[in-house]
This record gives structure tokens, sequence and C-alpha cells, in this order.
């Protein structure tokens, strides 16, 4: 068994040499020599990179997996109910009516009345009515002659309306009664003398006037109005006051044109302390062209007024120019704005306007225009917030034949009309400069209350008066609403205002010499209360002088005192 074992390895052995012999190569033969014997490391082994090639020849497929789903039925009594669309609660807009009346009555006998209607006549035009009287029958503690008075007016109204304009005619009347019962405190009159006395002026008023606003013309607007004004003392006025103005896109930038014309005509049947009457016309024209430029956050308007002023009783005429230059720069958005100015203007003064701000005047005064030579300011206005805005202006204007009123000389040992008596007033006219600072804040919180605030303070160098008659060096007022609740509702105003000068004046006496009086600061506080039953039906209370103060707007004119007057207001359709 060795032998063959041994047998077997020989011839297998030389089956491998013979292989190894067999792979050489046939071409010749190379010899190695062997200098240092060979020790590998791991260092010099080499990770193949290639992936494989995978020969197998079964390749295996996912399985598709199919589902069923087997249902079983369930009883149920639940049935779905139907979806409904969910509607949005809007609230109604209050109804406006067209027609209101209002009646209130208080102490010292006061009546306040006031009926309005809108008479819609078709789609385009309507008529309306305005009714109002204000009336007291007086009663101030310690006056000696009747103080009553009665404030009427009523007014016509067309309009109408169409794609192209817009146009007005309105007609009217106005009748106001008012007593000169100021008699100076030294005044000795007995009673007997004052019981003669009949301190009634009776002021009547009619007017006419017409508008028109054209929407695609460069006549942009014109107005006219004529009033006729008169008294119990056979005082005549006619004023006339029209204007037109014209606009042309010239290159992307406005050019604008304002014309007017106001005439004047009046006689008084005498002057004070004369029987011979006099009569005044005056006639003043003028044309304002201007540029309105805006850049931005800059707007410009450059423009001049050009003024004809006739006074033709007296045969003077005269040529003005006065600068009408506005500017303003927003800085900050709408949180500040600056702006100033430079303007001008020919005043046209009337009897009306004067027994308007003044009812106590005499049916004897002088007319003549005022001639605003400049009245320059600057400002900054702005909102800090959608609920806070303010308002800060300081101005300085010039004015020829400014109009003052001062009291009259007193002549009641004349025995002459019921005006003589130290108890009127007259109109002086004086070169007077004005420096003032004006501020003004306004705080809407909500849309239930609203507070505005505001004041300016006056400096007056006069050339001829003595003082600026009548003027007072302080303003100031604070107007305030609230809604309460949705039927409740009030409201306030107080009014400051601060001293003023005036004087008394005796007949023969040298001008200049009367004695200067001052009138005290007053302080008025005025309030309502409301209350809305419904949208026609509300009833209101109204306070005025709340304070009771014993003030005078003009010298020795005491005020009535505390005044309460209750009312109510009725809103209706036909």
């Amino acid at each position: 068994m060795r032998c063959k074992a041994i047998k077997i390895s020989l011839v297998f052995s030389l089956f491998i040499f013979s292989g190894i012999l067999y792979a050489q190569d046939p071409l010749g033969s190379e010899t190695v020599t062997v200098v240092k014997p060979y020790t590998p490391s791991v260092r010099d082994a080499n990770k193949i990179k290639e992936t494989p090639n995978r020969n197998d020849t079964v390749s295996l497929r996912k399985k598709s997996v199919e589902y069923s789903i087997f249902s079983v039925p369930v009883a149920s009594t639940f049935t779905p109910a139907k979806g409904q669309a969910t509607t949005v609660e809007r609230e109604r807009p209050p109804k406006i009516y067209d027609n209101y009346a209002t009646l209130g009555f208080g102490n010292y006998s006061n009546v306040l009345a006031e009926f309005y209607s809108n008479l819609e006549i078709d789609r385009e035009s309507n008529f309306g009515i305005f009714l109002t009287h204000n009336s007291s029958q007086g009663g101030i503690e310690g006056v000696r002659l009747d103080d009553k008075f009665y404030d009427t007016e009523l007014n016509l109204s067309y309009n109408q309306r169409n794609r192209d304009l817009s146009w007005k005619a309105e007609v009217g009347g106005e009748h106001q009664l008012y007593n000169w019962y100021g008699l100076p405190e030294y005044n000795t009159m007995t009673d007997a003398r004052l019981l003669e006395l009949d301190p009634t002026q009776n002021y009547f008023s009619v007017y006419l006037g017409s508008q028109v606003d054209l929407y695609d013309s460069f006549f942009d607007k014109a107005k006219a109005v004529f009033r006729h004004s008169g008294d119990s003392y056979s005082t005549s006025e006619n004023h006339f006051d029209a204007e037109g103005d014209f606009e042309v896109n010239i290159a992307d930038e406005l050019i604008s044109t304002k014309l007017e014309a106001d005439i004047v005509n009046g006689q008084f049947d005498q002057r004070y302390l004369n029987e011979n009457g006099y009569s005044y016309t005056f006639m003043n024209f003028s044309a304002t062209p201007s540029l309105l430029i805006l850049r931005d956050d800059l707007k410009i308007n450059l423009g001049v007024s050009f003024f004809f002023g006739m006074d033709t009783e007296n045969s003077d005429n005269n040529f003005y120019i006065y600068p009408n230059v506005q500017a303003s720069y927003r800085l900050a958005g709408d949180y500040f704005t600056a702006y100033a100015g430079l303007e001008g203007g020919l005043e046209q003064n009337t009897y009306y306007k004067f027994y308007q701000r003044n009812p106590y005047v005499s049916p004897t005064l002088n007319i003549m225009p005022t001639d605003n030579k400049y009245n320059g300011y600057i400002g900054a206005k702005g909102k800090l917030s959608n609920a806070f805005s303010y308002n800060f202006r300081g101005t300085y204007k010039s004015q020829f034949n400014k109009a003052l009123f001062t009291r009259n000389i007193d002549a009641s040992y004349l025995e002459g009309e019921s005006y003589t008596y130290g108890n009127s007033f007259d109109v002086v006219y004086d070169d007077v400069k004005t420096l003032s600072f004006y501020a003004e804040l306004g705080v809407d919180v909500n849309r239930n209350f609203r507070l505005g605030i505001n004041g300016e303070f006056f400096d007056y160098n006069t050339d001829a008066e003595a003082e600026a008659w009548n003027l007072p060096n302080i303003k100031a007022s604070l107007n305030a609403d609230y809604q309460i609740t949705e039927k409740w509702y009030t409201g306030a105003n107080l009014f400051y205002r601060g001293e003023r000068k005036d004087q008394y004046r005796y007949l023969n006496a040298d001008p200049g010499m009367g004695q200067i009086m001052t009138l005290d600061s007053y302080f008025d506080v005025n309030a309502h209360l409301g209350y809305r039953f419904n949208d026609q039906l509300s009833a209101f209370v109204k306070g005025n002088n709340l304070l009771d103060n014993n003030y005078q707007k003009w010298i020795d004119y005491d005020v009535q005192g505390l005044q309460v007057l209750a009312g109510a207001t009725y809103k209706f359709d036909f």
C-alpha cells in the first residue's frame, strides 16, 4: 500500500512540473537575480474598488400583493343633517330724513327754533327751506334799559346736478333786533327819562345768490351774491360780490386765475351828532393768477394779486399789488409738515359785516376798505398717530386802515338819539401791525370721543390810536363731543378771551384824552346733553355760561348769567 502511494505522488509531481515547463516563454529565457528577499507588508495591499458582477442566473422578482376588503354591514340609526350656509348680519345704515324741526325754551324767556326741509323735485334737482329763530326777552340783572333781542332768518335754495355741472341758487331774508342797553356806570338819568328812551335797533337784510361748478372745463366755478341791508334809522346798503376761477393744465402744471368784483354802495341818514347824512361807494376789482407746483412731498403755489380800488364819492382810485405765495413740505410723511406763506389783499368793509360782529354800533359809521399789505406766516402741522394731530403757526401782518370798534362820545345832555348816551360804538381806522402765535391740538380717541384745543396770543402795534381797541390779547377754546351710549350723547364748549381796551370819551374833549378802560378777561363754559328715543325723536338740554360769570363782551354790556334751555328735535319725511 505504501509503495502504491509513493507512485501516485511521483506521477502527480511529474504532471505539475511538466505544466510549469509548458507555461514558460518558448521564445527565450530570462535570468532573475534575487537581490533581496521580498517581504510584503500590510500597506502594500490595495482594495479592489470595482464592484464585482453577479453571474447568478437566478433573479428574484418582487411578488405583487393584491388587497381586498372584506366589508361587513353595520346597522346605524344616524342621519346627517343637511348643511346650511351661514348668514352674515349686516348693520342697517341709519335712515337719513329729509326734514327736521327743533324747538327749545329756557330761562330769560329764551326761544330756539329751527326748521329744515329738503324736497326732491327729480333725480337731479331739489328744493330746500331753512328757517331759524333765536330770541330772548332779556332780564339781565342791573340793566336799566330793555335788553331783549331776536334773530330770525329764512333761506330758500334750489340745487341741480348732472354729469357736467352743479348749480345752486338761493334767496333769503334776515331780521335782527337789538337794544342799546349798555349805559355807562356814571350815567345819572332818572327813571322817568329812561322810560322815554327807545333803545331798539332793527336790522333788515335780503339777499340773492347763485353758484355753479363745472366738472370738465377750464372754467372751474363761479359765484355771485347780492345783499341789501338796512335798519330802522333809514340806513341803506347794497353789496355785490362776484368771483370766478379758471384752471388750465400746461406741461403737467396747474395754472389758475381768480377774478373778483366787489362793489358796495350805501347811505347813512346822519353822522354822529350831525343831521347831515353821507353816501359811500367803493368798487374793487382783482385778478389773482397762480402756478401750482407739486413735486413728491413739496407743494408750492406761486401767485400775485392785482387790485384796482375806486372810491367814486371822493374820486380816488388806487392800484395795489399783493403777494400770494404758499408752500408746504412733508418732512416725515403725515407726522410732520412744514408750511409758510405770504399773502395780502384789499378787504371790503360793509355795514352788514360790522353789525354782525358788534350789533351795538351806531347807524353813523364811516365805511372804507382795509389794505392788508402782507400777512406772513410759518408753521408746522401733522399727525403723531391716527388719534392725535397738531398745528403750530407764527404770524406777522401789517394792515392799513384796520377797523377798530370803540365807544362813541357821550352826548347825553344834548338829548339826541337813543344811541348817544355813551351806549353805542363807532368804527375808527388805524394802521396796525400784529404779531401772533397759534397752537392747535386735536384728539380723536375713537369714533365716540373727540377733543379739540386751540389758543392764540396777540401783540398789537398801532400808529395813531392809543390802543388796538376791543381786540383781545389771548383767545382760547376747547371743544369736546362724547357719544356715551347708543342713545346718550354730550358735549362741551369752553371759551376764554383775554383783556381788551376801550375808552370813555367826552364831548368837546381833545382826541386821545379819553379815559382808557380795561375789560376783564372772561371764561365761558357751555355744555349740552341729549337722548335719542329713536331715529326720529331726540331731546336735549343746553347750558350756557355755566359758571354764571357776569362778564362784559363789550364795555358796559353785561351778558346773561346762567342759561338753561331744553328742547326736542324731530326728523321726518313727507
